[in-house]
């Protein structure tokens, strides 16, 4: 098997397991793909939370149970290695189409066709929260628009330029389903004035004069609309119950909201694609890659389970599982595992935050003198700094880096936030480089410098 995945996934433990799992009877499977979870305030990320949320839970499930073709989502997708050998004879050698904005759908149609079994592993809860491979998803609405634009792009543009409508009837169902939205995004803006319309009419109109300018409407429209309001309600219904699955019920308070606002994210996106793709047909060249913004969780907290430092330890080879146990039993109360074994001269301190920065997946080491613009350091007031042992030290395209000698605490990071809107980018130095730092850069480090104390963490 060839498993993708992006390099800001994070992989489920049980993942790999589960597509070794259905290796054998299947040429393609699927683990569900799912946002990590954000802030209500975080409109656009939460609409990819309530898209994905419904996307995994009903839509992948029934399309394959109506026989219909299994669209890659790009990551945690496990292939047959014959399969993929046979997929690219058809292409001179070439597993994905170069020229394809979309090489993870035109894969799972093409498999598909070519008679190879695909399955989509059903979500499902364990300790930990669900089994799916999680990410950050664009969280700007210019980067939404960029990367749906993409999609469409890849997927009704390019998928109706490639393969048509030549396919047996059930899959042409589902080559509508995903072309539809060619027509059915640019109106939504207009369907969204109408639904606004109707309740303002409703609540002020009506009352003020009945026999105001245009209240009479014809009795069938009048039906008609509110047919498909209940369609609409039914609608946002299901997704708010996928959501509110992963989520929790107060995030998905939030969907018909984020529904109004998706409809114009995605007529945006649409509109952008059909430009995109005209112009480079009207240049008889294919339409441009555009680089979606890619966000590598910094966060703990956003990680429904990490393993632990002692695995980490042990698999990176810095300590024996013999002596890792031997210091889980005699580890006096109150002292972290990591002080322990660097005390017993078991462990080092590089090969300890080299394992913290495994463990919490941010980067490990001083930035280059170049990256660090003394304004930025200013932030966050000297006197906080120093207690919560951070320093900024760098502003860039929205996101606050920050340095810590410790593993930033779901707690650290709300503190920060309240000294900041910018998103938090943590990175980890050793201690010796935080004080150093902290030294030069905060505002009279050097007298309280010796009262400091800067301790390993783990």
């Amino acid at each position: 098997m060839i498993t993708t995945h992006d390099a800001e996934d994070l992989i489920h433990p049980e993942s790999l397991r589960l597509i070794n799992w259905y290796s054998p009877a299947y040429d393609m499977v699927q683990v569900p793909v799912l946002p990590l979870p954000s802030g209500l305030g975080r409109f656009t990320h939460g609409l990819y939370c309530d898209e994905f949320g419904e996307y995994q839970c009903k839509d992948i499930p029934v399309r394959k149970r109506l026989g219909g073709f299994l669209p890659s989502n790009g990551v945690g997708t496990g292939f047959g290695r014959v399969a993929l050998e046979r997929l690219a004879a058809t292409r001179q050698g070439r597993i994905f189409d170069p020229e394809c904005l979309t090489e993870d759908y035109q894969n799972g149609f093409q498999l598909h066709a070519m008679g190879h079994t695909q399955i989509f592993v059903p979500l499902r809860f364990g300790p930990d929260g669900p089994v799916a491979t999680r990410e950050y998803f664009p969280q700007r609405l210019g980067a939404a628009i960029r990367q749906r634009s993409r999609w469409v792009t890849g997927i009704a543009l390019q998928g109706w330029q490639k393969n048509g409508w030549r396919a047996p009837w059930p899959q042409v169902y589902w080559f509508w389903r995903d072309r539809k939205g060619l027509v059915g995004n640019l109106l939504t803006p207009i369907a969204n004035a109408i639904f606004l319309y109707g309740i303002a009419r409703y609540l002020w109109f009506s009352k003020v004069d009945e026999a105001w300018p245009g209240s009479q409407v014809s009795y069938w429209v009048t039906r008609f609309c509110v047919a498909t309001l209940w369609i609409s309600v039914f609608q946002a219904a299901v997704r708010t119950r996928c959501c509110a699955r992963i989520y929790g019920w107060r995030f998905a308070a939030a969907v018909p909201l984020r529904m109004l606002w998706g409809n114009l994210v995605n007529s945006a996106a649409t509109v952008t694609a059909l430009w995109q793709f005209w112009s480079a047909h009207r240049k008889h060249s294919v339409p441009a890659w555009q680089k979606t913004e890619h966000v590598y969780p910094g966060q703990v907290a956003a990680v429904e389970r990490r393993p632990r430092l002692g695995e980490v330890l042990v698999r990176m080879r810095c300590v024996s599982m013999s002596d890792l146990e031997g210091a889980l039993l005699s580890c006096p109360q109150g002292l972290r595992i990591g002080e322990h074994l660097i005390s017993s001269k078991r462990l080092s301190e590089e090969h300890l935050y080299q394992a913290l920065s495994s463990q919490a997946g941010i980067p490990l080491g001083a930035p280059d003198p170049k990256e660090v613009h003394r304004l930025a350091t200013r932030v966050l007031p000297a006197e906080a700094a120093r207690r919560w042992k951070v320093m900024p030290y760098r502003v860039a395209v929205g996101q606050l880096h920050v340095l810590t000698p410790n593993v930033p605490s779901e707690q650290l990071t709300r503190d920060l936030a309240a000294y900041s809107d910018l998103e938090i980018r943590f990175r980890l130095v050793r201690p010796r480089e935080f004080e150093a730092m902290a030294t030069e850069y905060l505002p009279h480090a050097s007298s309280t410098a010796a009262r400091m104390k800067y301790g390993s963490v783990a």
